[in-house]
């Protein structure tokens, strides 16, 4: 679908304004104008219907702004007090999120600060912008990709085996499909970083486990915690591409920098949904505990009310865990029980097991 039709029409031009202007547009009701420069359009917009529009970082003549947005439009100026870019087209990476030594000091740590500020509509309104603005770059970003998903918990720490067990997970993935994860610590940080050694010998992920290890929490140094992950990047440059999704709901929980590309939303409601949707390959479940019970059964409704064509795999790697510790699996198996997605749940013991699971699958067109 172009961006430019429907009920959300974006302008990012001069030209495109001009444009829709010429073509007899008389409301500008669900444009979205975007840093554009409207001081010599001053006319235009007072012969306009302007109510249910929005200028983000537009530039206007003398007093105009005021008349705009009493007209019933949305005017955002650009302004250093918000210290993301509501406008940007592209996802994240770990330096442009970690772009000071120091983590109270770096982008991921201001937007947290700010995120927790009290509450302002002004703020509220560039946090929607900046969420849709990722969204639009997540679209872009998973193409024709093919994507697999891992869940888990947060609380797992650098040097434990199940940390190990995470990371080859991840590794084994990525031989086939792009993964992603949550983006945060834990479960989540160890897939990404498997995935991200995928191709190379598994003596260098032996390596990086050990380098992690020597911190194996992010409290309560979060620079002590992300100084040593930085120096498993550098040692081990490139590797197989994945997808961190976190949230700065949760910024007490830094996000990992194993993700080659990261979709960081400040709301945590559309941060889950988008996260279960996004993995047209299937999700694997790893042990974990509230956050990762909610979206085995949110991946489990989009399975139940999909067609056969839609239906993706889901995988719960530990049967005691999930039997017995927390027993999501007999809800969720009978949820499934005549349902076209029966034959796609499952219930094994190793992320082995898991991965032959994805590699016996045929990825569709």
């Amino acid at each position: 679908m172009k961006s430019t039709r429907g009920r959300v029409v974006q302008v990012g031009s001069l030209a495109e304004f001009d444009r829709r202007l010429a073509a007899g547009a008389t409301s500008m009701s669900g444009w979205r104008v975007r840093s554009v420069d409207l001081t010599e359009r001053t006319a235009e917009l007072e012969h306009s219907r302007l109510s249910g529009a929005s200028f983000l970082g537009c530039i206007f003549a003398p007093a105009v702004a005021a008349r705009v947005e009493a007209s019933g439009a949305l005017v955002l100026p650009s302004s250093p007090a918000v210290p993301v870019d509501v406008r940007r087209s592209r996802l994240y990476t770990p330096d442009e999120l970690y772009d000071d030594p120091s983590y109270p000091d770096s982008l991921d740590g201001r937007a947290y600060a700010w995120s927790q500020r009290p509450f302002e509509p002004e703020a509220a309104v560039a946090q929607v912008l900046h969420d849709h603005a990722i969204d639009q770059a997540l679209s872009a970003w998973a193409g024709a990709r093919h994507i697999v998903g891992v869940m888990g918990g947060h609380a797992l720490q650098r040097g434990e085996p199940a940390y190990a067990d995470a990371a080859r997970l991840g590794r084994l993935l990525s031989t086939a499909r792009v993964v992603a994860t949550g983006g945060g610590p834990g479960a989540m940080e160890a897939v990404n970083l498997g995935a991200r050694l995928a191709g190379r010998p598994g003596s260098d992920l032996d390596v990086a486990l050990d380098v992690l290890a020597e911190v194996p929490a992010y409290r309560p140094a979060v620079g002590d915690w992300l100084a040593v992950a930085f120096e498993v990047n550098r040692r081990f440059p490139g590797g197989a591409e994945s997808l961190g999704i976190p949230t700065w709901h949760y910024g007490h929980e830094p996000t990992n920098v194993f993700a080659t590309a990261i979709a960081k939303y400040f709301r945590n409601a559309i941060r889950e949904a988008i996260l279960v949707q996004v993995c047209d390959a299937g999700i694997v479940f790893l042990p974990g505990a509230g956050g990762t019970v909610q979206e085995v059964f949110q991946d489990a409704c989009e399975n139940y009310y999909a067609d056969e064509s839609s239906v993706a795999p889901m995988v719960l790697v530990g049967a005691s865990y999930w039997t017995e510790t927390l027993p999501a699996w007999p809800l969720l198996s009978s949820l499934a029980r005549g349902r076209v997605m029966e034959g796609h749940v499952h219930l094994v013991d190793t992320v082995e097991e898991a991965a032959a699971l994805f590699a016996s699958q045929a990825v569709s067109p």
